[in-house]
């Protein structure tokens, strides 16, 4: 045996040990004075849709909890690809934060050159908000419940076709996991965004779409599409006589979009932890709770290990859903 190999572990053990420390003063440092500067939210999607709505109604909360500036900044580009990737690349140190909808998890799945792991690149804070997507069907459809729709097109292979956001959009990949669950194949109509979704079952040019309250809820109201089940698994308070998916039919079956923060991987957990912590404070507020609910979204902070969770069984599941549809990266 080497004689000096003893004294060389010890010295290896001592370094690592050094190193440890250093980073966790390093770390303790950074969140006893944090924050020390103006805090960025980035928005990877343009102003004006349901995620720059939430973060700007968390915007001044944030403010007033933690004594500096926060400020909203809209990068949108690649389906959220562009401002999620530069967050990815920030310094991890709290100050740069990114809200993120639940296409967090359906992008990388049609996107083959997402350039960051959607489940290890990225440190989540908190779920803070959620919006159950609506089944809805053209007001011509004769089906007043999600069970009476399948039959129909059970009856009919083909005859129905379903409106989307998008291509690789959460509600693309929600009807393709209804098609699997309830064994009925309608055609992909996809659209560039929520209010022409909407718009084209309005008109008569498909017959289906799950989408947001935010889009849909105007327009059932108003009598022009109609809302056949909620894909939450608690009805909406807006529409108490709308059945759940769940109890429809398909149990466990949940389509919700949910929009949470997330900061750059190897932000201290302290500073994660305090933002959380924050965020949960000022969703128990009525009068911010009333906000987001003007919006059509219910506030709930998760902790950031059940975002982590979310993500990573998200993922998952959308994967397994392309797959079976035929759902191709691009």
């Amino acid at each position: 045996m080497n004689a000096c190999a003893p004294a060389l572990k010890c010295g290896l053990l001592r370094a690592i040990a050094g190193a440890l420390f250093t980073i966790f003063c390093i770390s303790g440092s950074l969140a006893q004075t944090y924050p020390s500067r103006t805090i960025t939210i980035v928005v990877p999607f343009p102003a004006g849709g349901i995620v720059d709505a939430a973060a700007r109604l968390l915007q001044p909360e944030l403010e007033k909890a933690l004594g500096q500036t926060v400020i909203v900044e809209n990068r949108a580009g690649a389906a959220g690809v562009v401002g999620t990737a530069a967050v990815v690349k920030s310094e991890p140190d709290g100050h740069t934060l990114l809200i993120v909808t639940s296409s967090h998890t359906t992008t990388p799945v049609i996107n083959s050159k997402v350039p960051y792991d959607t489940a290890r690149d990225l440190a989540p804070i908190a779920i803070f908000a959620s919006d159950p997507l609506l089944f809805v069907v053209g007001k011509n459809v004769a089906a007043k419940t999600l069970p009476e729709f399948v039959a129909l097109a059970k009856a009919d292979p083909g005859k129905f076709s379903y409106a989307t956001p998008g291509y690789g959009s959460g509600a693309h990949f929600v009807t393709e996991l209804l098609n699997q669950r309830a064994g009925i194949k309608m055609l992909h109509v996809p659209y560039r965004g929520g209010a022409p979704a909407v718009l084209a079952m309005v008109t008569g040019d498909v017959q289906f779409s799950a989408l947001s309250g935010q889009v849909s809820l105007p327009q059932i109201e108003a009598g022009n599409v109609r809302a056949i089940a909620v894909g939450g698994l608690q009805r909406h308070p807006a529409l108490p006589d709308v059945a759940t998916v769940a109890e429809s039919g398909y149990p466990g079956f949940e389509a919700v979009q949910w929009i949470g923060m997330l900061a750059p991987r190897g932000t201290p957990k302290t500073i994660i932890d305090r933002l959380n912590q924050v965020i949960a404070k000022a969703l128990r507020d009525p009068e911010v709770a009333a906000r987001f609910s003007s919006q059509h979204m219910t506030p709930a902070a998760t902790t950031p290990e059940e975002f982590q969770a979310t993500i990573e069984r998200e993922l998952k599941q959308w994967r397994d859903v392309a797959q079976a549809a035929g759902i191709k990266a691009e």
